[in-house]
């Protein structure tokens, strides 16, 4: 399919791996333009140098998004080297376990890790994006809907997207500019293959986990995460703003009952 994305100009935060990596791909597959901010240089750099011996756009910015001038830059970066910005695509952010027991000093710096450069970002593309009457993409987590446990920054910082996805979208659609956010839940990202195979049987877990995924009892892939953000940076979803969009295959919502392999699955055709 044509997203109608050639020489769109994307700054994604974050794209050097995992989720990031595969939104970049995405874009450059449809003829879009890419500036990717990370903290790490060597990933970034191998990235633009692949990408340019191909003739295609992948410029990287070194920054650090937790500092504020970090966030200006990468913007005034993109702009010098492209002269526009039609697609914000926040990405960047860790699950670091900041818990309730870690105090109010860890949990500031979880909200600098995962949302302040949200907001940065977008207070400093704006005028840009009124311009081309752009669009902008939050990753988020299922954590916001769900909870885990022992990482209140994480989970208040992605509930908060979710927030600022509804406000921007009423704010800024008489510029015509779009906002939706996605929600990753169990995608198959290097990072979680690494987690499971710290654990005394990867397999295994693995496996526990994926019986929990209605849709497949597999994980999400980043393909699959990946081609619904592109979708919404496209004009193919030019109706589509302030929405909260799960990419799970069913994880977060859908009843669990439907993951058991037992007459349980029969259970509740009275609503309860």
């Amino acid at each position: 399919m044509n997203l109608q994305l050639r020489d769109k100009v994307a700054l994604v935060t974050g794209g050097s791996k995992g989720i990031g990596l595969g939104i970049v791909r995405e874009l450059i597959a449809e003829g879009a333009k890419v500036a990717n901010v990370n903290r790490s240089e060597v990933e970034g750099r191998q990235l633009e140098r692949d990408y340019a011996a191909e003739g295609q756009d992948c410029f990287f910015i070194q920054g650090d998004l937790t500092d504020l001038s970090a966030c200006k830059n990468a913007v005034e970066q993109t702009v010098g080297k492209f002269g526009r910005i039609d697609i914000l695509i926040n990405n960047a952010g860790v699950n670091d376990g900041v818990g309730l027991e870690d105090g109010p000093e860890a949990f500031l710096l979880s909200l600098q890790r995962n949302l302040i450069h949200y907001y940065a970002l977008v207070h400093y593309a704006l005028d840009e994006l009124k311009k081309s009457q752009g669009t902008i993409i939050n990753i988020g987590s299922k954590v916001c809907e769900t909870g885990q446990g022992g990482t209140s920054g994480y989970a208040a910082s992605k509930g908060a997207i979710n927030g600022l996805t509804r406000e921007w979208a009423v704010d800024l659609a008489p510029h015509n500019i779009r906002v939706n956010t996605v929600l990753p839940a169990e995608t198959w990202t290097p990072l979680y293959e690494k987690c499971l195979a710290e654990m005394p049987d990867p397999e295994q877990a693995k496996a526990e986990i994926e019986r929990l995924i209605p849709l497949g009892q597999r994980f999400t892939t980043i393909e699959e995460l990946a081609a619904m953000v592109v979708f919404l940076a496209s004009p193919m979803s030019s109706h589509t703003t302030g929405q909260i969009i799960v990419v799970d295959g069913g994880y977060t919502h859908l009843d669990r009952k439907c993951t058991f392999p037992s007459d349980v699955q029969g259970f509740g055709g009275a609503g309860v």
